[in-house]
């Protein structure tokens, strides 16, 4: 939040504010930001992927969070739907509005936002911004070759269950923030970061499309159980989860609140997939290849009346009390 008593100069105008801040080559285009449109030129015998997504804050973030992680994550959990697709980024829009035009502030978010974008290859091509509430939208674009894309509705019965990461740490930094539970400080540092700082993961959900690895993938934007349930949904399946075989739960932190963290705690932007199990030595495999930990943990089954079912170490139903984060729920 822009403090009452910073003492940078306020920006003189909206499109001084654009050049001076978001204003950076664009490689990737025919035409950046500077006119009417952006000019884009996909690649030949590809399909574009397209998202968008709001952060708002005091729902998204809160009040204060530092503007230099502010416009790191408001790219980043964008770019983790394309993860989730498995296609390559490309090109970014920003649209926001700003309660202030601080310099300060912008230096530090522009920052942020460029540093994550420069990571993964992105070009801001365009966007507005306009005086209200910090609100900041971002619409990405990514390719992939024809027909290729990672899709909700591909996982079948007999599907291994897959996530990606430690799920659960950012909600565990979320509790620490909102004084809802007191971690020791290297794992407090450690789950501030996953909130603060995800990583979306781009290069998973490449080679899961490339090596054709998966049947179908999401990313866990609103908790594991809720996302996974939409793979479910549209696929027209269900699934049995097994606890016992989900990430240790970190030490130091209360055990009941990290399990509900770890299961319906949003904010991680890990890739939850199905695999056939077939493919489980090939996923064991980039698995050290990526040096990211991949967790099997559940299978698809045939459409029941009860979608979703968690299940303890032995094969014993386990109550469910939340799924996950819901804007209207």
């Amino acid at each position: 939040m822009l403090q009452a008593s910073e003492t940078a100069a306020v920006v003189s105008s909206e499109f001084d504010l654009i050049r001076r801040y978001f204003c950076r080559p664009t490689p990737q285009a025919v035409l950046g930001p500077g006119d009417d449109c952006a000019l884009l030129a996909p690649t030949a015998a590809t399909e574009l992927a397209i998202s968008t997504d709001m952060l708002v804050e005091g729902t998204h973030f809160l009040a204060g969070t530092d503007p230099c992680q502010l416009g790191w994550k408001a790219l980043a959990v964008n770019l983790s739907d394309l993860a989730a697709m498995g296609a390559t980024p490309r090109w970014a829009l920003l649209a926001g509005s700003l309660p202030e035009a601080r310099a300060a502030w912008l230096e530090s978010f522009s920052s942020g936002l460029f540093r994550c974008a420069t990571r993964y290859g992105v070009d801001l091509v365009g966007g507005d911004l306009t005086r209200g509430p910090l609100n900041l939208c971002f619409t990405v674009l990514g390719e992939l070759p024809a027909g290729s894309a990672l899709r909700r509705d591909r996982a079948v019965p007999g599907d291994d269950l897959w996530v990606s990461g430690q799920p659960g740490l950012a909600a565990l930094g979320l509790a620490q923030l909102q004084g809802k539970t007191s971690l020791p400080e290297v794992l407090g540092q450690r789950c501030l970061a996953a909130l603060h700082c995800p990583r979306p993961r781009l290069e998973l959900g490449l080679e899961l499309r490339r090596r054709r690895l998966a049947h179908a993938a999401i990313d866990v934007s609103d908790g594991l159980l809720a996302d996974l349930e939409h793979i479910l949904e549209r696929s027209a399946v269900a699934a049995e989860v097994f606890v016992a075989q989900l990430p240790c739960l970190p030490a130091g932190a209360d055990p009941l609140l990290a399990r509900q963290c770890q299961l319906a705690g949003g904010d991680d932007y890990e890739l939850v997939f199905s695999a056939p199990p077939a493919k489980r030595s090939e996923l064991a495999a980039l698995a050290a290849e990526l040096d990211l930990p991949l967790w099997r943990f559940g299978r698809v089954v045939d459409a029941a009346l009860d979608r979703l079912t968690l299940l303890d170490g032995d094969g014993q139903r386990l109550p469910m009390d939340g799924k996950g984060f819901d804007h209207f729920g």
